[in-house]
């Protein structure tokens, strides 16, 4: 009746109650006291765990620290501070700033390192890796609540702001902020090469035709300060200055302009939107049309002038070729009318072709009555005598 027996386990430690007020610490073994005192009550806490979590903790150090100094270590963020917690020097937790912690003593090596965050917010690479990308997935996941981690791929910078300022430019790599009491935040941004593309352009052309027009250019970010921080999305800046480009060059020009030197709107384009990317640090590599689409009628319309086109032409280099032909037979007339002989080797060489589709022939009168009688030559100027 007067006596109450308690027992605490190896890995327990007791804090003794009397009348609700704080007398001790119990430890582990079996204890018998006396009621005498008034009530007794005591609270069990798993020591092994080695952080004492309790609503009060802070209290109780400051007000029973003759009696907890011995099994407790107390340590207190302050509002610019963090804590990184070791246990047998392996990093197990982070202390927000404004944070009591509290451990027991004599369980394991603990450490408590303070950190002042009003040094930097920059996180050190080799805390980085553990916080970061650690094995410990119940500390990363309380890290990245505390910390901003950032990886920036190669090819491409990061743009750090600080509380809405930019503050630095980043390169390829890993990195960690604190972002307690402050705001971080970090931009990637790609300086490859970029293709651009502009479809599905209906537009009227300067004659009243309406087209549609696709277009393709190939930009890069060659400050990525100014891409960022003068335009809020440059890649859609890229594609209005192209398709305001595009919109204006065709307003200027009839279809047979159009049709007639692509290379000359894709340079007119070209240049018509160099200038304004490049005041926003984007560099325009090439521009190309790809594909002028015209309007049903308009394509059969034009089909028919091509065809007619095309028929004037080979007309024309028929017309061609039966003058030269006509102009080589007269002069042959006249240089054979000249010269007998060359005539006579024209009539041997018709009389060629014409023994070459016989399949037989019979001669009679030996070869002189060939060459003499088969195809007898007549004399002009005798014939001319004759008839004078």
């Amino acid at each position: 009746m007067f006596w109450k027996t308690i027992q605490i386990a190896d890995n327990e430690r007791g804090l003794l109650y009397r009348r609700d007020r704080f007398s001790g610490v119990l430890q582990p073994g079996r204890h018998r006291l006396s009621k005498f005192g008034g009530e007794i009550r005591v609270e069990k806490y798993d020591a092994s765990a080695v952080v004492f979590e309790h609503i009060r903790a802070r209290f109780l150090l400051n007000q029973h620290a003759v009696l907890l100094n011995e099994h407790l270590q107390g340590v207190d963020m302050g509002d610019e501070q963090l804590g990184l917690v070791y246990r047998n020097n392996h990093l197990v937790d982070v202390i927000a700033p404004g944070v009591f912690y509290a451990y027991w003593k004599g369980i394991e090596d603990v450490r408590v390192d303070v950190l002042n965050l009003q040094a930097g917010a920059a996180v050190g690479d080799q805390l980085l890796g553990v916080l970061g990308r650690g094995a410990n997935v119940a500390l990363r996941q309380k890290a990245q609540s505390l910390m901003l981690y950032v990886e920036v791929p190669e090819a491409q910078v990061g743009l750090m702001f600080l509380n809405g300022k930019f503050e630095r430019e980043l390169r390829p790599g890993r990195y960690g902020f604190w972002q307690l009491n402050r705001h971080i935040q970090v931009v990637n941004v790609d300086l490859r090469v970029q293709a651009a593309e502009v479809s599905g352009q209906e537009i009227l052309t300067k004659d009243r035709v309406s087209l549609r027009i696709n277009l393709s250019a190939n930009y890069q970010v060659v400050d990525a300060q100014k891409a960022a921080l003068k335009v809020k999305d440059f890649t859609n800046f890229v594609y209005r200055e192209l398709q305001f480009g595009l919109r204006e060059v065709v307003g200027e020009k009839t279809l047979d302009d159009l049709l007639a030197d692509k290379d000359a709107l894709n340079s007119t384009i070209f240049n018509s939107a160099l200038e304004k990317l490049s005041a926003y640090g984007i560099r325009l590599l090439s521009v190309g049309i790809k594909d002028i689409i015209l309007p049903g009628e308009m394509k059969a319309i034009l089909n028919q002038v091509v065809q007619a086109q095309k028929e004037s032409e080979a007309n024309l280099i028929k017309r061609r070729e039966e003058t030269q032909a006509m102009r080589s037979l007269h002069n042959t007339a006249r240089m054979m009318d000249n010269n007998p002989v060359l005539l006579r080797l024209k009539e041997l060489e018709s009389l060629e072709r014409v023994v070459s589709r016989i399949g037989q022939i019979n001669v009679y009168g030996g070869l002189d009555a060939v060459m003499k009688d088969l195809v007898k030559l007549k004399d002009v100027k005798q014939e001319g005598n004759l008839s004078g």
